[in-house]
């Protein structure tokens, strides 16, 4: 084969051969997609640029001539892409490593070994793309299977979201803050962000790997022009969003690796701190992303205000338990003070089990609803495959095992409805624009954060929050434990936010929205229509005859 693919080329026009291995390519293609994300604090915007460039090399490791002549052309193209993915999870997940060992008190052995077999069954998917592509190419040549690469990659991350439920950090979050670029969001989702980013990539591979000269010339010049150009919208700044209300969003700083039970006097100065932040009116807070060179401001406060239009309290380890007396009791007395609904996060009981809950209080004190948590954290609120993965109970003694809630509602007070998303449920886009679909006006998500120490994954986390803002076009109050503790506005914009492991709280801004996007409405039809290319263009391949190299 490889001698009647070297001889259907003219000489002329023959593809640049690879002058690095492919797992080398593949490697850089991992370090490049870990750094267009957070590491440990917010990204600079140079940063974010490689996005554009990040999945080039390994896009022309898996086309270049070395891997076409290769004995087992999709083998190695499938095997080198599998590399780039199991080495992109460890780097851009191995938080998961320092929560099961400090936090979780998993056993070194046992915590590496989740990390490694995390990254090792996700990676399958970039395993699945290079498989993809490769093949796409023996088919239909160099143009097509790049032409068809964005629509394989989106495919393959609504995949990730659907199957293995782990849509952590897909490529289109790297741009949120490019005010252009997501202007496509509330109709495509993050999806349409990927394939955008993706279709530049593989047109900066085809200027390396594609015939002819000329042809090749036009495409890097197109990724060239597209890239520079759209890279400018994270220098344009957006308009304040209106706001008709203020928020109080509590942030205790509890320590998550002890247990507080909070008892007698204990219980008293908990409930008191929590009476007295409700009537606060200003904090000191950061303008934006808590970042190290931006100093804290106190606005001046207005002491003519009306109630707040929400207290929050986040999901924390603290001894709030929704059948306990003195939580009721407690909520009642928080609502009465403020004049306002309160949404707490605490343990749920019922008949049927224990949950992750929010807690809805009216501002009469009268608690109206509970919205228990859907998306559970594996190995944190429970043991997935639980029969198949049985060694994992006995690394894992200190990991809950909750029961998963069956509806998402939505809580209304004085004309105003607010729907509220636990911890990492913000970053399961088709799930969280269904409490929009539902009637929330505002999103609240609540979280407690401090299980992932001083890492990337709060960060990680509080960027895909803000996508969730832009495809629905809604305020989300992100409350945290130990931070970020954030306002988060329709257009992704982070407007105020707390000091991070502080004792605090943050008073902000935010306003009412009642639109309904495209992506609202129909979910995640884009990245349905990129699955179907894909299978139409494998259903053509399989009645295609083998083409040449290029």
């Amino acid at each position: 084969m490889a001698t009647a693919l070297h001889s259907a080329a003219p000489a002329a026009s023959a593809p640049v051969r690879s002058s690095l291995p492919g797992y080398a390519l593949a490697l850089l293609s991992a370090i490049l997609l870990n750094y267009c994300f957070p590491v440990a604090g917010p990204v600079p915007v140079w940063r974010t640029g490689l996005a554009w460039i990040a999945l080039t090399p390994l896009l022309y490791a898996l086309l270049c001539r070395a891997t076409a002549e290769s004995p087992r052309p999709l083998r190695s193209a499938t095997l080198t892409a599998y590399l780039c993915g199991v080495v992109w999870y460890v780097l851009n997940c191995y938080w998961i490593y320092q929560t099961m060992f400090y936090y979780g008190h998993v056993p070194p052995v046992g915590s590496a070994g989740i990390v490694l077999l995390f990254s090792l069954i996700l990676g399958l998917y970039f395993a699945l793309f290079g498989f993809l592509v490769a093949y796409f190419r023996l088919r239909f040549g160099v143009w097509a299977a790049l032409g068809l690469a964005p629509f394989a990659w989106t495919g393959i991350e609504l995949a990730g979201a659907r199957v293995t439920s782990v849509p952590w950090d897909q490529l289109g979050y790297a741009q949120v803050d490019n005010l252009w670029l997501t202007k496509i969001a509330p109709v495509t989702g993050v999806y349409g962000i990927s394939f955008i980013l993706v279709a530049v990539s593989a047109l900066l591979t085809a200027a390396l790997v594609a015939a002819p000269f000329r042809a090749r010339a036009m495409a890097g010049a197109v990724a060239v022009v597209l890239a520079g150009a759209l890279q400018c919208g994270c220098f344009v700044s957006p308009a304040a969003s209106p706001t008709s209300n203020y928020a109080v969003m509590l942030q205790p700083n509890i320590d998550v690796a002890t247990d507080d039970h909070w008892i007698g006097e204990e219980w008293d100065g908990q409930v008191a701190w929590i009476l007295q932040q409700s009537l606060s009116t200003c904090s000191e807070a950061y303008a934006g992303l808590p970042q190290r060179q931006t100093a804290l401001t106190t606005p001046a406060c207005d002491r003519n205000v009306t109630a707040p239009g929400v207290v929050v309290w986040p999901e924390v380890a603290s001894w709030f338990m929704s059948d306990r007396p003195q939580t009721i009791a407690a909520m009642r007395a928080i609502a009465e003070t403020a004049h306002a609904p309160v949404i707490a996060g605490m343990l749920g009981h019922d008949a049927s089990g224990t949950y992750n809950s929010a807690v809805f209080t009216n501002p009469d004190g009268q608690i109206v609803g509970r919205y228990d948590k859907i998306h559970l954290v594996p190995f944190g609120e429970y043991i997935p495959y639980r029969n198949l993965l049985f060694f994992a109970h006995k690394l894992t003694q200190q990991v809950g095992d909750l029961q998963r809630g069956r509806a998402r509602n939505v809580f209304q007070t004085d004309g105003h409805t607010f729907g509220t998303i636990i911890c990492y449920e913000s970053v399961f886009a088709d799930e969280v624009r269904l409490f929009v679909k539902n009637g929330a006006q505002v999103l609240v998500n609540i979280s407690d954060d401090g299980w992932y120490g001083d890492t990337s994954a709060p960060w990680q986390h509080l960027y895909m929050t803000r996508m969730r803002a832009i495809e629905n076009h809604r305020w989300v109050l992100l409350d945290t434990n130990s931070g970020v503790t954030t306002a988060i506005d329709p257009r992704g914009r982070v407007t105020v936010s707390a000091p991070r492991h502080a004792l605090t709280s943050l008073v902000a801004r935010y306003g009412y929205e009642s639109d309904v996007t495209f992506y609202t409405q129909y979910g995640d039809v884009f990245a349905y229509l990129c699955v179907l290319a894909v299978c139409a263009a494998a259903g053509g391949a399989l009645l295609t005859k083998r083409r040449s190299a290029v």
